[in-house]
């Protein structure tokens, strides 16, 4: 439950003024070890309420002042951050995703496909995969990770034919909280967020999954099967805690068909990962999966409409190269 906003809504805002950064402190200066780095900022125009450009800023100034080369593009759609993210990352640039969750999943679309680098500084809404890295606030501290931090080799989920997720991906009442959250952009984020699971629980109806994990097939009633690389997704919330990004292999969740007022304290208690001892909640490991459900369940990845069940799910082992704190 954690999309961003879409990478292009109406027309273009005017450019807010640039705000100037602040001077570093003798203490804690940014080094000036650019010189084998060149970057391709990708901004999304309307992420964090359009604050992004406002965000990249500080970090941008920073950089450049380490005597980096900065290139800043605001993205037009989905497609085009994946376009351009490949041209950079072919022409030798670390691409920065300058954005959400959302913006994340499709500059790593281009950059997996050209083999190169990646980073992150979180500019909207939900912010997931950053606060799974643990990426700094700061602007200093972002742009000396950008600087100086070494390339981790972290796993994606291929999803059908190509499509990459970094994070995670879900069908069930997970992804239909994902679509109100989508749909409901007025709320504050966090208030939004923790109530989409509630409003999509009052119309639910349990499918029967068919699961098949590395050939072996199950069937189950259930309210939602989660697919984790990260595990971390719905405004913070440590939905598989388990989940590793570097370790080769999916964490699998399925919650059975329990009473839905066992779902609320499940929310509450996914806050700092102890939901996964509930009765009903399982968690297994596979390298592939393929998810099939006996109705139309929608499929979301990374906040990302993905269509609906079914669906064939993989790893790929240290395909992404993303820039991350020590």
């Amino acid at each position: 439950m954690d999309r961003e906003e879409p990478c292009h809504q109406g027309p273009p805002r005017r450019p807010r003024p640039p705000i100037r950064p602040p001077r570093p402190a003798p203490a804690h200066p940014v080094p000036a070890r650019s010189q084998a780095r060149r970057f391709t900022a990708l901004v999304n125009p309307v992420s964090g309420d359009g604050r992004a450009e406002q965000r990249w800023a500080g970090p941008a100034g920073l950089l450049r002042r380490a005597g980096a080369v900065v290139r800043t593009e605001r993205t037009r759609d989905s497609a085009h951050a994946t376009e351009a993210a490949e041209a950079a990352a072919e022409a030798g640039d670390v691409v920065v995703a300058v954005g959400g969750d959302g913006l994340v999943r499709d500059v790593a679309q281009g950059v997996v496909a050209a083999g190169g680098t990646m980073g992150i500084v979180p500019a909207g809404r939900g912010n997931d995969l950053a606060r799974r890295l643990g990426l700094p606030a700061s602007p200093r501290e972002l742009a000396r990770v950008l600087l100086e931090g070494r390339p981790r080799a972290v796993d994606v989920i291929e999803v059908g034919e190509g499509t990459i997720v970094v994070g995670n991906v879900y069908a069930g009442v997970d992804s239909a909280a994902n679509l109100l959250v989508n749909e409901l952009r007025g709320l504050p984020p966090l208030l939004l967020y923790r109530l989409a699971p509630v409003w999509a629980m009052l119309r639910w109806r349990v499918p029967r999954y068919t699961l098949t994990l590395d050939g072996r097939s199950i069937t189950l009633r259930g309210h939602t099967v989660s697919v984790a690389n990260s595990g971390t997704y719905g405004h913070g919330l440590r939905m598989v805690p388990q989940a590793v990004l570097d370790d080769g292999v999916l964490r699998v969740m399925t919650v059975d068909a329990v009473p839905r007022h066992r779902l609320v304290p499940f929310m509450l208690r996914a806050r700092k990962g102890t939901h996964t001892g509930m009765a009903g909640v399982r968690i297994v490991t596979a390298r592939e999966v393929v998810i099939a459900a006996d109705r139309p369940v929608p499929l979301y990845g990374d906040g990302e409409d993905l269509g609906e069940l079914p669906a064939r799910l993989r790893v790929r082992p240290g395909a992404l190269n993303l820039l991350s704190p020590a």
